[in-house]
């Protein structure tokens, strides 16, 4: 195992802080980096890919899972998989793809850890028919406060504390996924574009079981009659008989990925807003009114955040905040104000993405609950960036929705009771589970989880 003291930054780069990184190569050396941890505790991390600061603990301990990246058993028969905490959802992919096999539930990007993904309860675009991933997660090994590792199943408060609970209970040393059958590795694609925000909602709103998987660009930066305008997709996996003949020669065949688009060229942390308006107008232009059984490559279609090229991930120009709210069926209002907010404020938002949830899942800090949802970028240096999230915050509190912890850095922690109702529960078992406090995080200590 090996040791050093590194800065750290979530995705969107901002909010720096140093912790000495423990690297564990075996479950033991695990044991031994959570029994050696400081008096400021100890967090797991796995590719940073969390945009704000839960995986970051800073003057503390975090331990770099990625070593321990076996996948230890697959089930071609009944479709489950055995693999360590610090396997990438792409690692997955290249091994059960080509088996006919497919991960149920995956994020806009495949470079995240199966620890993670537990650990944020991540979601996809097919939330409303697939939940959220520790849906599908069948047992976990969790690593406690006391060193001992304890297998964790569905239906247990401490599964229920653990999916979504950001790495709070406990280090994920492994996980037994259960798998979806798939018959190719393309999806079938339909492609419409909307006028407006009430086109866009109307046009997921009738999105069928027949494509599961659906989500909506919507450009930010357009106002007047174009506001909430927007590109939805929607798509499910491609049968066999939907290939070409030579497709069909290597239906399963994994492919990484294609050309970047322009938009995913550009960084938009250093664009203005004129700028990004017209990339906004070129690919909203760009996109055919329809467009029906397009097939695409898996990556192409679910993992557009891995579209762009990976660049030097350090602190500075061109650093961004995320931010992810979810509100219910019913409080589409709040969706409209917070979206013409935006325009007319003429903020520079970037990747606006509008989805669907179903049913939330067990996790007492899960974020997807029935509802809408929709996510946006602003770059970190926004002039009153604070005062308007913070004002986003209100409107979404208000409504009785919630703000993404995944994805949060800077949400004052007033909020969170009232967006998250079972946090009374999850800090009284935290201090049963954990009465010295071992695992913490700057996120945990920011919002006093």
């Amino acid at each position: 195992m090996s040791v050093d003291t590194v800065s750290l930054t979530g995705w969107g780069r901002t909010a720096p802080t140093t912790a000495l990184r423990f690297r564990p190569r075996t479950y033991e050396d695990a044991v031994v980096a959570v029994r050696g941890r400081g008096p400021r505790g100890v967090v797991a991390r796995g590719l940073g890919r969390a945009h704000g600061d839960a995986a970051q603990n800073a003057g503390g301990s975090v331990v770099d899972m990625t070593a321990l990246d076996r996948i230890r058993s697959l089930d071609t028969a009944s479709g489950t998989v055995v693999c360590d905490a610090g396997v990438s959802l792409h690692r997955l992919l290249e091994r059960v793809l080509p088996l006919g096999w497919f991960v149920p539930v995956t994020p806009a990007t495949r470079y995240v850890t199966v620890g993670g993904a537990i650990g944020s309860d991540v979601h996809g675009r097919n939330h409303r028919a697939a939940g959220s991933f520790a849906r599908h997660v069948r047992a976990l090994e969790l690593l406690t406060a006391d060193g001992e590792v304890r297998t964790v199943l569905p239906g247990t408060d401490l599964f229920d504390a653990t999916a979504g609970g950001l790495g709070l209970t406990g280090v994920i040393l492994s996980a037994t996924l259960a798998l979806r059958p798939v018959s190719t590795s393309l999806m079938t694609v339909d492609t419409v574009r909307a006028a407006d925000l009430d086109e866009t909602v109307a046009r997921l709103a009738t999105s069928g079981e027949g494509a599961p998987y659906a989500a909506a660009w919507i450009d930010l930066l357009a106002r007047g009659r174009a506001t909430g305008r927007a590109v939805v997709t929607r798509g499910e996996h491609a049968p066999l008989e939907a290939l070409s003949a030579r497709a069909r020669r290597a239906p399963l065949a994994f492919h990484s990925g294609g050309l970047p688009t322009a938009h995913a060229l550009l960084p938009e942390g250093l664009l203005g807003r004129t700028a990004g308006a017209l990339l906004n107008e070129l690919r909203h232009r760009g996109t055919l009114p329809s467009r029906t059984g397009e097939l695409q490559r898996i990556s192409t279609f679910l993992h557009p955040a891995d579209a762009a090229p990976q660049r030097r991930r350090v602190p500075g120009r061109g650093c961004f905040v995320q931010y992810q709210f979810t509100v219910g069926y019913g409080q589409e209002e709040t969706l409209h104000r917070i979206v013409r907010r935006l325009t007319l404020r003429r903020c520079p938002a970037f990747h606006g993405v509008l989805k669907r949830f179903g049913d939330g899942g067990p996790g007492w800090l899960s974020f997807p609950t029935p509802g809408w949802t929709l996510s946006f970028r602003l770059p970190a240096g926004l002039p009153g960036l604070a005062r308007l999230l913070d004002t986003l915050d209100d409107e979404v509190a208000a409504a009785g929705g919630r703000v993404c912890l995944a994805k949060d850095a800077r949400l004052r922690p007033g909020l969170v009771e009232a967006m998250y109702p079972r946090l009374c529960e999850f800090r009284a078992l935290r201090r049963e589970l954990d009465p010295s406090g071992a695992f913490r995080s700057d996120l945990s200590r920011r919002l006093a989880l």
